[in-house]
């Protein structure tokens, strides 16, 4: 039932669009051609930006940096009876919010969704952002190239949420 509702949503939305573009007398479709030629001009701005952006994500999982970092991080987050299992994401987080997903999806495998590990990885994913992917992407698309204050802004805001998650789940489920 909810299938073949959902299927119906898309194609019902574009109907009333269309049908009340006729009813205020608006050239649906010349409207509609002239919004996709605008369209080729915002993915060519923003095409760079993400190709830099995909480009240094792919170089720095790849430099195996990640194990390094882990290294280092891993008797502090002992002491503080943080799992080792969440550092990848908290790494990532800010980075990829795909790759941060992919790792949820990994701990909910391993682990369930139920377990300390799992509730501190749904907290983090919500709330932290894809700080890197937001500075990149929008800011990079529109022009803007001092991004300084909102990069520390924009980190400072994922390590609080973070060290938040960690706290209210270790309080509440630890």
């Amino acid at each position: 039932m909810i299938e073949q509702i959902s299927s119906y949503v898309i194609p019902l939305l574009v109907l009333i669009v269309v049908c009340y573009g006729i009813y205020k007398k608006v050239n649906v479709y010349d409207v509609f051609v002239e919004g996709a030629t605008e369209s080729f001009d915002m993915v060519f701005t923003m095409f760079p930006c993400l190709l830099g952006m995909i480009f240094g994500i792919n170089l720095f999982l790849k430099s195996d940096i990640l194990n390094y970092v882990f290294t280092l991080l891993k008797p502090a987050f002992a002491s503080l009876n943080v799992p080792t299992e969440i550092f990848p994401m908290m790494l990532l987080r800010p980075i990829s919010g795909s790759s941060s997903l992919a790792i949820l999806n990994n701990l909910f495998v391993t682990y369930g969704p139920d377990s300390l590990i799992g509730r501190l990885g749904s907290v983090i994913q919500g709330s932290t952002d894809t700080t890197f992917y937001i500075l990149t992407l929008y800011f990079g698309s529109i022009g803007i190239k001092k991004i300084r204050y909102s990069l520390w802004a924009g980190l400072a805001a994922d390590v609080i949420g973070i060290v938040s998650a960690i706290l209210i789940v270790n309080c509440f489920f630890g």
